[in-house]
């Protein structure tokens, strides 16, 4: 609810505090008091668009401060929370406009967007007029309005759970569809590749340890030869032999020599003894260096052949084990896709289904709900002395959506056997404003959070259907806090809070400016408003009337 309004210096407004409060505030004043310009304020601090230039003639700058209650689950909650500013009982709304145009905005002493003000009144304040473009006029929000109406929420709730489950099997299908075909597309690869690694069937470490091998058969190859012929030159056909000889030719003259010889045999027995101790160790050598010509082309032949691959896919020796898991595991996709395919397909149609009959259960009762609305809209046509209009509310089949398969317009016939078409295009101003009151009160529920505007609603009628305007407002405003602009007395009796806005002259300088009537000030501004600037008896009198009834 809209508390307090506090204006400085706002093209004719210097300063002015409004206190509003729940029921029918109206306001009312002489044709160009300024009513027009409050509307320009209160639009101003909301972010809504209108005048250029909004700062009083003589001021730096311009600012608007609007104070609204703010209860519990109140849905401004939901914004604020979003946009990351405090929200407690109240909400401030400031907006300050500089003489060069530029728009500054507060929300709780917090800077604020254009875009974030604009959401939170959206929340607050509904404005209908002749000029509305939005609110009941918008197509777009007629689903929304004829649901509330219709109080099934169960449905709803029941179609978008449904809605959800199919739009989550339609893209696992066409998740599952597009890898499928992707996979497709390199099956002859998948299937060469997984071939020839399985083939090869290369294990991690396996290329370090086939270099190891080959760099020591290579080496064992080059260096076999000379050990070889070391070993023939340390046997018997070589040193071993040459030894022997002496050894045998010297026992034989060791008898003849006194002794002499004993020294030199000792250290042949030595020296045949580790000599025989090389060769052997040589002999070791040379087995060990031995292998078959055939192993080492072997060894070149598998690494090359794992170098190779690891190459072809463009990953590490090591990591060819791994890649082949991989590609098995999509090709062992590709095998299953189809099976995978048609169960989640199964899955669509299943889910589809299921969203279709939940769809036409909200579809009936969107239908039964508008012909309760329209019902209800017939009712309060005729006292608005609109009885041979026709109002209908077409449900039409739609786009699929979380909130079913409808489309929702609201139409009307002015005249029978005339053509239906949208509120904005076929009614006149004056039946436009009634259509949309009537609309309004039929769709009002209890605890509205916004607070109704309505700008001269009543413009173009008069006595009794002045009369019914003002009552259906007053009807309106048991469930919602409403301002409405007025010209009609009928329309102004009715209020529970009545605001006067005059203009004055002073210095030279025009200023509008807002009063709050007390019960007694009412009858002569009601009068006033019967009959013109000399408020007579008479009608004085139909002012007391009018609020006595």
């Amino acid at each position: 609810m809209l508390r307090t309004l506090d204006i400085r210096d706002m093209l004719l407004i210097d300063r002015l505090d409004l206190d509003f409060r729940p029921g029918l505030n109206v306001l009312t004043g002489e044709t160009g008091a300024g009513k027009s310009i409050l509307l320009d304020c209160l639009g101003f601090v909301l972010g809504w668009r209108g005048r250029a230039e909004l700062v009083r003639k003589g001021a730096d700058q311009g600012e608007v401060t609007a104070v609204f209650d703010l209860p519990a689950g109140h849905p401004a909650r939901a914004v604020l929370d979003e946009a990351g500013i405090p929200a407690g009982d109240e909400l401030i709304l400031r907006r300050v406009n500089a003489r060069d145009g530029r728009k500054t905005a507060w929300i709780n002493d917090r800077r604020a967007s254009g875009e974030v003000l604009r959401a939170v009144s959206a929340t607050l304040v509904e404005l209908h007029g002749q000029h509305d473009d939005g609110g009941l006029l918008n197509a777009r929000g007629h689903r929304a309005l004829l649901d509330a109406f219709g109080g099934y929420d169960d449905l709803l709730a029941a179609v978008r759970t449904a809605w959800t489950a199919r739009a989550r099997a339609g893209k696992a299908l066409a998740s599952a569809r597009a890898q499928l075909a992707a996979v497709k597309e390199e099956e002859d690869f998948l299937r060469h590749a997984v071939g020839e690694l399985d083939k090869l069937d290369p294990q991690p470490g396996e290329e370090a340890d086939l270099d190891a091998r080959r760099r020591q058969m290579q080496a064992a190859e080059r260096i076999r030869a000379d050990v070889a012929r070391a070993l023939q030159a340390l046997g018997p056909e070589g040193a071993e032999g040459a030894m022997r000889d002496a050894d045998r030719w010297l026992q034989g003259a060791a008898d003849r020599a006194d002794g002499r010889l004993e020294g030199p045999l000792a250290a042949l027995d030595r020296a045949l003894i580790e000599l025989g101790e090389a060769a052997s160790g040589v002999e070791s050598a040379l087995d060990a260096l031995s292998f078959d010509p055939r192993a080492l082309e072997d060894c070149e032949e598998r690494l090359f052949a794992i170098r190779g691959l690891a190459r072809k896919h463009g990953v590490a020796p090591d990591d060819l084990a791994a890649l082949a898991g991989d590609l098995r595991t999509r090709l062992a996709a590709l095998d299953a896709g189809e099976e995978g395919l048609a169960r989640l397909e199964a899955d669509l149609a299943r889910t589809e289904t299921a969203y279709r009959a939940e769809a036409a259960r909200l579809t009936a009762a969107r239908q039964e709900a508008a012909a309760r609305l329209d019902q209800a809209m017939a009712a309060e046509l005729a006292p608005l002395k609109l009885e041979r209009a026709v109002f209908t509310t077409q449900v039409t089949p739609g786009e699929p959506g979380a909130e079913g398969t409808d489309t929702v317009a609201f139409t009307v016939a002015t005249n029978p056997g005339a053509p239906a078409g949208p509120l904005d295009r076929i009614a006149s101003g004056g039946e436009l404003s009634r259509f949309l009151l009537a609309l309004k009160v039929v769709l009002a529920r209890g605890g509205d959070a916004l607070t109704l505007i309505f700008d001269e609603i009543d413009r173009g009628v008069g006595g009794a259907t002045a009369d019914a305007v003002g009552r259906r407002l007053a009807k309106l405003a048991e469930v919602a806090q409403v301002l409405v602009v007025t010209h009609s007395p009928q329309v102004a009796a009715r209020g529970s809070h009545h605001f006067r806005v005059q203009k004055s002259v002073a210095e030279g300088m025009t200023t509008s400016r807002v009063v709050a009537l007390r019960p007694e000030d009412r009858v002569d501004e009601i009068a006033r408003m019967i009959s013109g600037a000399e408020v007579t008896v008479a009608a004085r009198a139909a002012a007391q009337e009018l609020l006595a009834g």
